[in-house]
């Protein structure tokens, strides 16, 4: 599969906001999105399939003007060096190394993978449990429905980042191709998307993700919700969810309108 190009580039959207992805989720976590997403054994990844994958999210992260870190580049160049190893015969691979039993080229990457794992579900269990003062809500707004999320939602999961850009993908190649045209920054004004969002979410428990634009919507406009929606998690102002997998993504917040308003004027640009 082909991740097809956006136009116009991050730097010509002019955007405000650079949105980076250390705030939500690593490389590993990509990694293992891409095992789960394609029902791979973790034990034995077909290295082709996810070095592919995985550099196509890279450049629709690009694309999308999100701050890809470091981590994100050097994982990539991991996979391109594991990948070139696999594409060498063994009796190639063995040269140089003595008497010493061949390892596979993934071993490493597989003992990091489920070493992380490990840890992100220990972690999972622990924020379910009890922690004295966390998380402690006392404003008038905070009904019991509201801060366990919208009825609907009580069998669903919450998502990660790269369930949102999955479906971001989605939407993107579904678009019909979008003659240039001049938009001004105003437009494309991050906090007033913002703002736009939060009221719509005032105003009922929950939102699908593609009811926040229609199908008149211009590519740039949809990339900009998207950034908005990202920055809106990033900050807890909302909360997403999935009923199945690669199922649609409701949005909800937990946040009152007089707190929201008070937060986004002073912690957004």
């Amino acid at each position: 599969m082909e991740l097809p190009r956006f136009d116009p580039e991050p730097e010509q959207l002019e955007l405000p906001l650079k949105v980076r992805l250390t705030a939500f989720e690593g490389p590993l976590d990509l990694l293992l999105y891409l095992i789960k997403k394609n029902e791979l054994d973790i034990y034995d990844i077909p290295i082709s399939v996810i070095t592919q994958q995985y550099l196509e999210y890279l450049e629709m992260m690009k694309n999308l003007n999100l701050d890809v870190a470091g981590e994100f580049l050097l994982m990539a160049a991991t996979l391109l060096h594991i990948k070139s190893k696999m594409l060498l015969p063994p009796a190639e691979r063995e040269e140089g190394e003595g008497e010493k039993e061949e390892e596979d080229p993934r071993a490493e990457l597989v003992r990091r993978l489920l070493e992380y794992q490990r840890f992100k579900e220990a972690a999972r269990e622990l924020s379910q449990g009890p922690l004295l003062d966390r998380e402690v809500f006392l404003r008038s707004f905070f009904g019991e429905d509201l801060a366990q999320g919208p009825a609907e939602e009580e069998s669903a999961a919450e998502v990660s980042l790269f369930d949102l850009l999955e479906v971001m993908k989605k939407i993107l190649e579904g678009l019909p191709p979008e003659e240039f045209q001049e938009i001004s920054v105003e437009s494309l004004n991050i906090k007033d998307k913002i703002l736009q969002i939060m009221e719509r979410l005032w105003e009922t428990d929950s939102v699908a993700f593609h009811e926040l634009y229609s199908p008149s919507t211009p590519r740039r406009e949809i990339i900009v919700t998207f950034l908005a929606l990202l920055e809106l998690l990033r900050l807890r102002m909302i909360r997403a969810f999935q009923g199945e997998t690669f199922g649609i993504i409701r949005v909800f917040s937990p946040v009152g309108r007089e707190e929201g308003r008070k937060t986004i004027e002073e912690r957004i640009l």
